[in-house]
Order: structure tokens, then sequence, then C-alpha cells
């Protein structure tokens, strides 16, 4: 009988022990960006700390169909209307679409949108480097559009966050989300102090990766080390990509297509001897979004994609607007 109370009391104690230190450590599982919260690292280490511009909500207005001057058809780098405020500036009219609601720019596009009332010149498709190859033979291979509407489309976007605490937190999480995010930022700085540390593979497709001169690129305290998808990879591009592109261009005319392909976070820091964008350029006059993206670095641009995120900063976001407005611009007196 004793024996038993004994027991139970040292069950009784470990388990308290046990939620006190995953409750006292819960504040640091309060993730502001997805590759912290799919790593399970503070933001205390990763999360960016140099104040970003403010967007005036007035540019990120959505117009309709058949008011716009410009359509943007893209994905999340898209969705939240923040490269486009270069252009609203100026005067252009933008309406962005998605690619989830517009499936592909199909064989019948063209009579499509005119009947959706679109007058307007420009028509931007945006992909970041990991879909683009999937997004243009898919759109190669669709023969008739289907239109999916989504109420979010047309619902008001909010400027994006100029700073955040990265002390700050809340107890509303698991108790073991807390404790793991202890145990894997003992592990990072057992790991990171040692001579040999490159890259670190962790849960959910994050890859930790130390990035040359990261303290003159990056803003979080731990500045040497940035997160990436682990599935971003190496290598080119495939060439149909290039083919497909000719064979999309083909199918709009009467408007001017601008292709504009984002290039993957770990292409701008670690792969950064890809010729894709180049070659895009010299056949369709794309916006050289790599080339960009390179010189920014060079220029030492800080949190151009922050460590904790997949997307770029807002920074970013105005730097991939300037070069759309460039060639919008350009061609615009053709």
């Amino acid at each position: 009988m004793k024996q038993a109370r004994i027991f139970s009391v040292v069950v009784m104690l470990a388990v308290l022990c046990y939620g006190a230190v995953g409750f006292y450590f819960l504040p640091r599982a309060t993730f502001q960006g997805e590759l912290t919260r799919m790593a399970l690292l503070p933001e205390t280490l990763f999360g960016w700390t140099k104040a970003q511009p403010l967007i005036d909500m007035r540019w990120m207005e959505q117009a309709t169909m058949q008011e716009a001057d410009v359509l943007v058809i893209g994905d999340s780098f898209s969705d939240g209307r923040i490269w486009q405020t270069r252009l609203t500036q100026q005067g252009y009219k933008v309406r962005t679409e998605s690619w989830n609601s517009m499936r592909g720019i199909c064989a019948d596009f063209m009579p499509w949108l005119r009947g959706q009332g679109f007058q307007g010149r420009f028509i931007v498709l945006e992909s970041i480097e990991r879909n683009l190859e999937n997004d243009l033979s898919k759109s190669v291979a669709c023969e008739k559009m289907q239109y999916h509407p989504n109420a979010r489309t047309d619902a008001p976007r909010h400027p994006p966050a100029t700073a955040f605490d990265v002390h700050g937190g809340n107890y509303d999480g698991k108790l073991s989300t807390g404790f793991r995010t202890l145990l894997h930022t003992f592990d990072y700085q057992r790991r990171s102090r040692s001579d040999g540390f490159r890259t670190w593979t962790l849960p959910n497709d994050v890859t930790m990766a130390r990035v040359e001169g990261g303290c003159q690129l990056f803003s979080h305290a731990s500045c040497n080390d940035a997160l990436f998808l682990s599935y971003d990879l190496p290598g080119e591009i495939g060439h149909s990509a290039l083919d497909n592109i000719a064979l999309l261009n083909a199918r709009m005319e009467g408007v001017t297509p601008v292709w504009m392909f984002v290039p993957n976070k770990s292409t701008v820091y670690r792969y950064a001897d890809k010729r894709f964008w180049n070659e895009a350029e010299q056949r369709y006059g794309a916006p050289n979004l790599m080339r960009m993206m390179q010189r920014a670095l060079e220029a030492k641009t800080v949190d151009l994609f922050p460590a904790n995120g997949t997307h770029v900063s807002t920074t970013g976001y105005l730097l991939l607007g300037d070069e759309i407005l460039k060639v919008l611009q350009r061609d615009q007196h053709k």
C-alpha cells in the first residue's frame, strides 16, 4: 500500500514538472512565421526585428474586372495585394485573381476573359518557382475555362505588420508544443556551436542553413542561420517551362502577358546560379526577378526574405512591384 502511494506521488510530481516546464516555455511557441511554426523554433531566435515599410490601405483596393487596366493571376505572393501597390500608386487599376479560381490559361481564355468584361491591356501571371512548371503545364493542357468564384477575391486586404514583438507570446497552445520548442532550441544551440555546422534538417520539411554574411542580411537574433523549405531543390527549372510560355502567349492575343516568376527563398540565398530567369528574360522580356534579388542582397538588403517565413518581406514585395511597374511602363508605348 505504501509503495503504491509513493508511486502515485512520483507520477504526480512527474506530471506536474512536465506541465510546469511546458507551461513556462509555452509563450516561446507563439509563432509569427510559417517556418518557425513548422520547425518549432522560437521567434526570439528567428523572428525579424527590423521595421518594415507601412502600406497605405487605399492602394490595396481591388478593381472590378470591367474597370481593371491590369489583371493579376497569382498565388499567395499576390493574394495580399502588396506588390500591386506600386502599380496602383501610379494610377493603374488592378484586379487580382488566384490560380485556384482561374485554374489556368485555357484554350478559350481570351473569349472567356472578354466575356467577363475585361478591356485592359496587361495580364501579370505570377507563380513561385516551386510551382511554375506545374502551373504552366496545367494551363497548356486546359481546354475550357472553369472559373471558381471565391468570396475572398474581393474582400478587403489589410497592410502587413511593420513590426512585431519577438518576445511576445501567449498561453493558448499545447503544453507539448512549448516543451518540444524548448528541446529544439537546446538542440539548435548545441549544433550551431560546431565548427562544421552547415545545415540541419528539421521536422515538417524545414531545413536550417548557415548563410554566408547572414548577419548583414537578416535582423533576427541567430542571424548567421536561416530557415528554408526542404523541398526547394537546387536543380535548374526544366526547359519545357520556357516552351510552354510560348504556347500560352499565343492564347493571349490582344493583351500583353507579363510573366512574374518569383524565385524560391532557397534559390535566392543558396542556389543562386540558376539561369531560368535569364532565359525567360531573353526570350520573352520577362522581368528578371532573380537578378533583382541578387542585387538586393549585394546591396545588403536586410530581411528580403525574413528567416522565419517562406514569403518575402514588405520590402521584398515592394521591390517585386517596382520590377513589374518597369515592364508595364516599358511596354505601355509599344
